[in-house]
């Protein structure tokens, strides 16, 4: 099938039997986004909801954050994946915005890209979020699911990113990245993929090649 086919028939198939959907983070602005999109990285978001209530009670704003120290925030996150890298960017990312962008999280790309903790697919989650930015931020699942439905070759990340950015519109983007990532995390898991209730099976590079 044309790379172009697969791409309309897969992406028609969501927009009209899934439409809209919204990252499954519970945050409240800026601030609580960045944290648990920093917490969630090699993480399941339903641990990090299950962390941030209590988190962001005892440090509700940046600026609370920024004067805690690693050891303070650490019995807070402990329960997710690698708690005391996370627990050192958390502060190191909130003392560098108050430093540098006169407390307020930055809306740039290249600006969260510059903050501890904040790789590609942060920065990319957080600007498609707060501004509709028109990038795809992919996580291991999108990647999963990018390769499994023939919709990328690409090798790391950015190139996968590449490859989706290049066959999908900018104005489906931010929404195309909730369909990939939700497919993954539900359907197109990383074991036991469920392939015979798929919706997606006909257009699937994994299942022709079987």
């Amino acid at each position: 099938m044309p790379i172009a086919e697969r791409y309309r028939r897969i992406l028609d198939y969501f927009r009209e039997n899934v439409g809209e959907q919204s990252s499954e983070l519970v945050f409240r602005n800026p601030y609580e986004l960045l944290v648990s999109v920093i917490l969630s990285a090699q993480c399941t978001d339903k641990r990090v909801n299950q962390v941030t209530p209590a988190l962001f009670a005892a440090y509700p704003i940046v600026d609370a954050l920024a004067l805690a120290t690693p050891e303070e925030v650490l019995p807070y996150i402990k329960s997710v994946s690698y708690p005391n890298n996370k627990a050192r960017n958390l502060v190191a990312m909130a003392r560098k915005v108050m430093r540098d962008f006169d407390g307020q999280i930055p809306s740039g790309l290249d600006d969260i890209m510059s903050l501890p903790g904040a790789g590609r697919k942060t920065a990319n989650v957080v600007t498609a979020i707060l501004s509709n930015n028109p990038v795809i931020a992919v996580d291991t699942h999108v990647f999963r699911v990018s390769h499994r439905l023939g919709l990328s070759k690409g090798k790391t990340p950015l190139a996968v990113e590449n490859d989706l950015e290049r066959h999908i519109k900018p104005a489906d983007r931010p929404l195309a990245h909730h369909w990939l990532l939700l497919h993954g995390r539900y359907i197109c898991t990383a074991r036991a993929p469920k392939c015979a209730a798929c919706p997606l099976k006909d257009w699937c590079a994994m299942q022709t090649a079987l």
